[in-house]
């Protein structure tokens, strides 16, 4: 578990729209980290929750269809 794993997924939702959309209709962190799991990241809520933190982010959604702010 890593909090590059976090970095990694943000990356590679700032420039993948499909992917993105994915993690953008999920309402909580634990689900949000269970899809990434799936997706072959390997991070936990709480590591998810420091890095959004540490790029003065917030994980709540917003506007429709919801979008997050946290994609680099």
């Amino acid at each position: 578990m890593s909090k590059q794993s976090v970095i990694d997924l943000l990356e590679k939702g700032s420039g993948d729209k499909e992917f993105r959309i994915k993690y953008d209709n999920v309402m909580t962190k634990e689900r949000f980290v269970q899809l990434a799991i799936a997706d072959g990241y390997d991070f936990t809520v709480e590591e998810l929750t420091q890095v959004i933190r540490a790029n003065g982010d917030q994980f709540d959604n917003y506007g429709n269809p919801p979008k997050r702010s946290i994609w680099s």
